[in-house]
């Protein structure tokens, strides 16, 4: 249950329970993933990443050993990421227009699954076209700890737990802002096991 604002850096904003309850954007995932499985990229250095991904919408996002950018279809099946659902897009929307970012319409949403012991390195959304666009981030399933370093890839970050329903969204001058997810502990939640999921919304395309 939606239960207030919590402002963690300017224009940086939780959204505590927003997208609760998550059941249907479960199910909603689990229909994704059957046509476009999730699957762990490899990152430019070679490495593999710990936490698996899969896209709906008109663009997703993508990494191998040559960078990161932004594709229109699936590598992996040559076919086009499967359609933004209806809800997603509604979330997304309302979201952001709650933050004060009134005119977005995400064309990407990168689905994240993070089982137990994966993170996500500090880094910063900077491969799409318009920064004007703000990031919409759900949290979904098994609690994690988001960390805000702002800036700066340098310092003490800020430490915000996220819980099953929670939503940041970041824009303006944080548009750009360092971030990352700690390891996922070991748990167990009543809608997804032991495993976390993560909607990140964006507009890839420019305006």
């Amino acid at each position: 249950m939606f239960s207030g604002d919590v402002q963690i850096a300017p224009q940086v904003t939780l959204l505590r329970g927003f997208a609760a309850p998550t059941d249907a954007l479960i199910a909603t995932i689990d229909e994704v993933a059957r046509a476009a499985p999730f699957r762990h990229l490899q990152v430019p250095g070679g490495g593999r990443m710990s936490v698996a991904m899969t896209n709906t919408g008109p663009w997703g996002w993508h990494s191998d050993t040559t960078g990161y950018r932004y594709l229109a279809a699936d590598p992996a099946t040559g076919h086009a990421w499967p359609p933004m659902p209806a809800a997603f897009l509604r979330l997304a929307r309302t979201a952001a227009k709650r933050c004060g970012f009134c005119d977005f319409t995400p064309d990407a949403c990168l689905i994240n699954r993070y089982a137990v012991e994966a993170r996500m390195g500090t880094h910063r959304d900077y491969d799409e076209h318009d920064m004007q666009f703000p990031i919409v981030s759900v949290s979904i399933g098994l609690p994690a700890v988001f960390l805000w370093y702002g800036s700066e890839r340098r310092g003490t970050p800020v430490k915000v737990p996220l819980e099953d329903g929670d939503v940041v969204v970041w824009g303006g001058m944080a548009r750009a802002g360092y971030h990352g997810v700690r390891k996922i502990e070991a748990g167990r939640h009543s809608l997804t096991g032991a495993l976390r999921y993560n909607l990140t919304f964006r507009r890839a395309a420019a305006g």
